[in-house]
């Protein structure tokens, strides 16, 4: 996906200027790449290029910059910075790219089709990594690769060396042996062990015990006959 966005150059810096751009209702950026080592200092309009960033394609998107309503720079945007609270575009930086030199890109991973070994054997499908690097000229940037996992069935996936690369215009940058996606079987949450559950029980029988000694101990003693009662008995 290709996009427009309308840049100025500033010739002002610092926090206070920074902040007299968002008021005015741009945000500071700089362009890198070119002549320019240190990069050039821009002001973006931050709805413009949030609108860009939250596209299909994403930072993935090629951008035709045009610098002071002058001739189009092709672009990525290199990186971004947000509010904290608000998340708003605060900064961005961008950089140029050569429309006939292969770059490096991270593209998202999407899957479509529903695997036989969840349909059939009841497992489940866990998606290991969801992003992969490639290397692919500027207008050939894909906005995601797609892998079907239709006919997978239980302990099966595919890695990077397995996505399907016909009729493509990248190649994969990462390891060919990562793992991207595989059906397992769902995990099983343990039952709580017998003797755990008598653990309550166990737990009650020393106070129980207690009980019955505290009963013994606090017992009063049985009353001793009066002196006066045997005597009466013996003379009888």
């Amino acid at each position: 996906m290709d996009a427009t966005l309308e840049a100025v150059k500033r010739n002002t810096f610092g926090r206070n200027e920074a902040g007299r751009l968002r008021r005015a209702g741009q945000i500071p950026a700089v362009l890198y790449g070119g002549e320019s080592k240190e990069g050039v200092s821009l002001a973006v309009d931050p709805k413009a290029l949030s609108k860009i960033l939250h596209s299909k394609s994403g930072v993935n998107t090629l951008i035709s910059l045009k610098l002071d309503g002058g001739g189009d720079t092709r672009v990525l945007v290199k990186e971004y910075q947000l509010e904290p609270i608000s998340h708003r575009l605060i900064h961005a930086d961008f950089y140029k790219v050569a429309m006939d030199k292969a770059l490096k890109v991270t593209v998202p991973i999407h899957l479509e089709g529903e695997a036989k070994g969840v349909k059939a054997q009841g497992g489940v499908v866990e998606f290991v990594n969801r992003e992969i690097e490639i290397e692919c000229l500027p207008a050939d940037i894909p906005e995601h690769i797609t892998i079907d996992i239709t006919e997978l069935m239980l302990h099966q996936g595919v890695r990077v060396r397995e996505i399907a690369t016909k009729d493509v215009k990248w190649k994969a940058v990462t390891d060919g042996d990562l793992l991207i996606v595989h059906v397992v079987m769902p995990k099983v949450e343990e039952a709580p062990a017998a003797d755990a559950a008598a653990a309550p029980a166990a737990a009650a029988e020393p106070e129980v015990i207690k009980k019955g000694k505290k009963d013994e101990e606090g017992a009063e003693p049985a009353a001793a006959p009066a002196k006066g009662t045997e005597k009466s008995e013996k003379k009888k």
